[in-house]
Parts: structure tokens; C-alpha cells; sequence
């Protein structure tokens, strides 16, 4: 069973803090640490801005693909 030093339940959270949140946490993790984040939509978007702004800092790895849930885990590097 795979650990998450963090979990963001994005639904959880108004539109405009979504990303904030979630890059808040990411960079808080410890270089080797991974958090979750469970969405209910596919989460592409957050993808590319993680590419765009924290680019060769993390894997993505869809560990659930909808069509209701999905959930990701994004390690730090």
C-alpha cells in the first residue's frame, strides 16, 4: 500500500484556491515525499502548469481515471 505524506481532496476547495492548495503542498513536501490529490474530473490542466512551473520537480502517475474519481500521485523529486 503506497504512503502520502499529503492528501487534497480538490472538491473540497473554492475554484480559486484549487491550485494554490495543491502547489502550497507540493512544495512543502520533502525532496522523495508524495502527496495525492483526489479530484472529480481528470486533473490534465494542473498537469501542464505543473510542467510549466515546476518543471524536472516531479512525477505524475494516475493512480485512478474516472469516470467519477480521479486520483494522482505526484512524487517530488
Amino acid at each position: 500500500m503506497r504512503t502520502f505524506t499529503a492528501t487534497v481532496n480538490v472538491p473540497d476547495y473554492p475554484p480559486r484556491e484549487k491550485h494554490p492548495i495543491i502547489f502550497k503542498t507540493f512544495d512543502e513536501l520533502n525532496s522523495g515525499e508524495t502527496m495525492q490529490i483526489i479530484n472529480d474530473h481528470d486533473p490534465r490542466p494542473l498537469l501542464y502548469q505543473f510542467m510549466m512551473e515546476r518543471p524536472e520537480q516531479f512525477n505524475w502517475n494516475y493512480l485512478e481515471e474516472g469516470p467519477e474519481i480521479w486520483k494522482v500521485a505526484i512524487d517530488k523529486k
